[in-house]
């Protein structure tokens, strides 16, 4: 009888340090791999600008390979690192962010709540061109076998972030003031 709750207590003692480790909340790295874009329209043409030299870092709890809970997230990217196919339009865009003054683009996670297996709101502080401003974002996770993809993006204006719509050519060419951020951020271990 002895032996048999002695065996009963060393299954539950292994059955739950191995449900404390599967469920283990772990700091993740954001991988070079990741993407950031930000796009608009002109009178002249639609833009795109893009980078893939974020940082950042994450601490997440995946489970059984869910998504469980996103505790922080942060993101760090270097404002001149986003780049058009045009250095003219890139000087211009660096001007509007005001990158003599402000060297990043930053993303700090507030709260994250969960929709259903892949989609997560997240409400996080953007600090562009020196200016901070809550949003929320619905993103979508998908946990890989290093660690984790987040896809979303947002609808902003310049005026969100304290920018004037850039012109060009003495005003001829105007930028449209509304502005979407997309980014594919990829978190290992």
């Amino acid at each position: 009888m002895k032996t048999t709750r002695i065996k009963l207590l060393a299954l539950v003692i292994t059955f739950l340090g191995i449900t404390s480790f599967a469920t283990a909340q772990k700091n993740y790295t954001l991988e070079g791999q990741s993407t950031f874009s930000v796009s608009g329209t002109s009178t002249l043409h639609d833009w795109e600008m893009k980078s893939s030299s974020g940082t950042g870092n994450a601490n997440l709890t995946i489970t059984n390979s869910k998504l469980t809970a996103i505790e922080s997230l942060s993101v760090n990217l270097l404002a001149e690192s986003i780049k058009s196919e045009k250095k003219s339009m890139d000087k211009v865009a660096y001007e509007t962010l005001k990158t003599d003054k402000n060297k990043n683009i930053k993303y700090v996670l507030k709260s994250a709540e969960k929709v259903n297996e892949t989609t997560w709101e997240l409400t996080g502080t953007y600090t562009i061109a020196g200016v901070s401003k809550a949003l929320k974002t619905t993103v979508k996770t998908t946990v890989t076998k290093d660690g984790l993809n987040i896809q979303g993006s947002n609808k902003i204006t310049f005026t969100d972030f304290g920018m004037k719509s850039p012109t060009a050519m003495l005003g001829t060419i105007k930028t449209g003031q509304d502005l979407t951020l997309k980014f594919n951020l990829n978190f290992n271990l």
